[in-house]
């Protein structure tokens, strides 16, 4: 169902440690905007070493970096802060806005950026309606709020309407 289209990624891949980030420098993107629970770190959770290490890679690769998340500014600024990146809080994803204030700040385009997210609902629709790359991410951990598990439920029935054809990009 081609519709159905705008909530699914151009890319899916394991983890956001799992992306060919060299390969998209490469090929000519400069930014990259993610989402942080359940993509970068489990729900709630602090920026770990793990998240430090991806964004120190990414800054020597010489790509500009923002979160955009949903969440309050005061957990998305500690994050931010922990792995020295700019971000946007309460960015109101799937809205188009957020993204394009990211780009902005990081002076890139919809043709050098691309997004990294966990949710299709959000992060994966939103991404697509602001024109820029997706990579869906399995969610780290398990929802423990309401409105998230209740995405995950309709994000499962649209995929059983999905034909899957959509490639992983690991290389």
């Amino acid at each position: 169902m081609a519709w159905l289209d705008c909530f699914f990624p151009q890319y899916r891949v394991k983890s956001a440690a799992a992306i060919p980030y060299q390969k998209l420098w490469q090929d000519g993107y400069r930014g990259v905007i993610f989402d942080i629970d359940n993509t970068l770190v489990e729900h709630g959770a602090a920026a770990d070493e793990q998240a430090r290490q991806l964004f120190d890679e990414l800054r020597s690769i010489g790509l500009q970096t923002m979160i955009l998340s949903n969440n309050r500014r005061e957990r998305v600024a500690s994050f931010a802060l922990d792995v020295s990146s700019g971000y946007i809080a309460k960015a109101d994803k799937p809205k188009v806005k957020g993204y394009d204030e990211a780009m902005a700040v990081m002076a890139t385009t919809k043709e050098t950026t691309f997004f990294v997210g966990d949710q299709l609902l959000t992060d994966i629709w939103g991404a697509n309606r602001a024109g820029i790359r997706s990579y869906l991410v399995e969610p780290i951990g398990k929802e423990v709020e309401i409105q998230i598990i209740l995405k995950r439920w309709l994000e499962k029935v649209l995929w059983r309407f999905h034909r899957d054809d959509r490639r992983t990009d690991d290389g």
